[in-house]
């Protein structure tokens, strides 16, 4: 019998156009034997673009799951919010530190998976095709690679301990369960790799914003080097953020509010974004995994507001002291936060109200425009995922850390956002992060790598978490439906509460 390959039906998360919202047509399910499938470059540019679209399954793929929001509720800025602890119990219990094997974002070991499995079809099979071109079978297979350690970090951040494989699995489809050391030395070795390859175009090209590039390979190297404070391998991390830096390929921008508005997508600071569009969206809520929009910004929004906000379901209101930490004339802190404690348009308050809400991702009233399915889960916003300002601010860190003075790059972010903040250790740096990224999903991950996680983070700092973060909260446990499958996993030592 023939071994079969399934393309599923994928829709670019590819930008067609020079503002980032194409989107390319859908292709037809279909079952060929797969020495017969990839017969020519558009075969294989199919499994490219199936790679890309798991993606977009990164704010929904069977339930909540925006990838920033589920990282930003366990620290310290971000309630959780909704109508009640009931209402979507797996981020409440994110939230609360109360996470279970059968209650948590599962949803999105689901979704990362498909992405590793989606990333190793591209690069396995790249080589079928009759007549490639070297150049454009090396760029396949770099980003297939960085496509998957990409994938592989997140589900490390969250699960640390997990089945690992870099060829996808035959029959009876299990992997080794490496240790989350062992995880991230794959995961770093093989960006070491794919950046060492130079098949990758160091910024996309107009038309293909969404794509990995060499800039961005280097982004998410520097961010697992720092989150396991791989002390060998900093300089090489310093390295790459200084390529990026002296390259001249972005800025920050002038008009710091104009970088969260759909024209600023693609901006002068943006190195990698995952898209979305509205324009000709068919997702729906029997077909959330089709081409569209994201539901983030229904979840965040405002109940009952009006003017120029979508009214939402009010999940995921922000700390008074996150907007209390900017000094005056910082301009981040209007653009990240909206303060509707003396608003007079009205609005229904749900569960942890603050008066505050996150501005960056939230619906804008004209959002969902253009779109065929449902209008709750087309918000048409990018998500902003690496920006120059972090690559300025892991060169200084990674500096301060190897011995150097880092205020060079510091001061560039503090200058250009009117910042009051003050000295150069790493902690200084850390603050400034605090600043640059609330919102966006880093918080959570800088406090565990710095160690500042279990004093931060206590129950006694927060308005509704009866735990302190412990250690053994690091890492989630494996979904209870994944241990069921395998009696080799080994089963994450999280708290039962």
């Amino acid at each position: 019998m023939k071994k079969l390959i399934y393309i599923l039906s994928a829709v670019a998360v590819l930008s067609l156009t020079g503002c980032g919202k194409g989107f390319i047509t859908p292709v037809h399910n279909s079952a060929e034997p797969i020495d017969e499938y990839f017969i020519d470059e558009s075969r294989i540019m199919q499994s490219m673009v199936a790679a890309y679209n798991p993606l977009n399954w990164l704010d929904y793929g069977w339930g909540y799951t925006p990838i920033m929001f589920v990282s930003d509720i366990m620290a310290d800025d971000i309630y959780c919010g909704g109508s009640d602890e009931n209402d979507q119990a797996s981020l409440s219990r994110t939230h609360l530190y109360k996470v279970t094997a059968t209650e948590q974002c599962s949803s999105l070991w689901t979704a990362l998976y498909s992405g590793i499995n989606r990333s190793c079809v591209l690069i396995e099979h790249v080589d079928m095709v009759p007549n490639i071109s070297e150049s454009l079978r090396n760029q396949l297979v770099a980003e297939g690679i960085v496509l998957k350690a990409y994938y592989y970090t997140l589900l490390w951040k969250l699960w640390g301990n997990i089945p690992y494989y870099d060829v996808n699995l035959t029959e009876p489809y299990r992997a080794p369960q490496l240790p989350a050391d062992e995880v991230y030395e794959k995961i770093a070795s093989n960006l070491e790799t794919a950046i060492g390859m130079n098949a990758l175009p160091d910024k996309a090209s107009s038309g293909n914003e969404g794509r990995v590039t060499q800039d961005m390979a280097k982004m998410l190297y520097a961010e697992v080097v720092m989150y396991q404070n791989d002390a060998a391998r900093y300089a090489k991390a310093l390295e790459y953020m200084e390529s990026i830096i002296t390259s001249g390929r972005y800025s920050l921008v002038t008009d710091y509010a104009s970088m969260w508005e759909v024209e600023g997508e693609w901006g002068p600071e943006s190195i990698w974004e995952i898209n979305f569009t509205s324009v000709g969206a068919t997702r729906d809520w029997g077909s959330m995994l089709s081409s569209g929009g994201h539901v983030y910004g229904t979840l965040i929004g405002i109940n009952g507001a009006k003017k120029d906000w979508y009214s939402g379901w009010g999940f995921g209101p922000v700390a008074a002291s996150a907007y209390e930490m900017y000094g005056d004339g910082d301009v981040r802190r209007d653009v990240a936060i909206l303060d509707w404690t003396n608003e007079q348009d009205s609005y229904s308050p749900r569960w942890q109200d603050t008066g505050y809400f996150q501005r960056k991702y939230i619906g804008r009233a004209d959002g969902t425009a253009g779109c065929l399915g449902a209008a709750d889960v087309n918000q048409n916003s990018n998500f902003r995922i690496y920006r120059y300002a972090e690559t300025l601010l892991n060169a200084a860190e990674l500096k301060v850390l190897l011995g150097q003075d880092g205020s060079a790059y510091l001061s560039q972010v503090r200058d250009n956002r009117h910042s009051n903040g003050t000295g150069n250790t790493q902690l200084d740096i850390l603050e400034e992060r605090h600043k640059e990224f609330i919102s966006e999903g880093k918080r959570y991950w800088d406090l565990v790598r710095t160690g500042q996680a279990a004093e931060v983070l206590k129950a006694n700092n927060h308005l509704y978490r009866q735990y302190d973060w412990t250690p053994d909260l690091k890492y989630w446990p494996i979904p209870q439906s994944e241990m069921d499958k395998d009696d080799a996993l080994v089963q994450n030592n999280y708290p039962v509460r």
